[in-house]
């Protein structure tokens, strides 16, 4: 087990490096497109959105954004290709990146409104202007579609 955290942006600045590309040119923007709810927690619909591989029939650079009915969610997602710390974490746990039964449950407690009928799969990119161009709106637009007030995003 390593004795302190990999530093991912230092080991990224270096891959870059030894490739001779230039510095990786990472997101930061100005402003967060945040806003307040306009009702409560308990009236508002929630849709999961995650990078975790939902099938791997369809080649890494040729996926984009997502929409999966929550009747038809795998037992377990397809991780193996995401790049993070192996060594010390895992996704053996599907509640740890997909919590979905916990969501039921804030749902059956009243604590939500509901749960988005579908849940949404971005995938792990590192094209900021695909992301920011294809595959955020194609969310919203599935997002709007569904009545979501809420999305919960959980990256890998």
């Amino acid at each position: 087990m390593p004795s302190e955290p990999i530093k991912y942006i230092d080991r990224t600045r270096a891959f870059y490096s030894a490739q001779d590309f230039s510095p990786y040119n990472y997101a930061h923007h100005e402003s967060t497109p945040f806003h307040r709810l306009q009702k409560p927690l308990s009236e508002c619909r929630v849709a999961i959105v995650l990078t975790a591989v939902t099938h791997g029939d369809i080649p890494k650079n040729l996926r984009g954004a997502e929409s999966h009915s929550l009747d038809d969610v795998p037992e377990n997602f397809r991780t193996d290709e995401l790049s993070w710390d192996k060594v010390t974490t895992h996704t053996n746990d599907r509640q740890s990146f997909f919590p979905l039964e916990v969501l039921q449950s804030l749902e059956t407690e009243l604590m939500i409104g509901s749960l988005a009928p579908r849940y949404h799969f971005v995938p792990t990119e590192y094209s900021q202007r695909n992301t920011r161009e294809n595959d955020a709106p194609a969310i919203v637009e599935a997002c709007i579609e569904d009545e979501v007030d809420i999305a919960l995003l959980i990256p890998l």
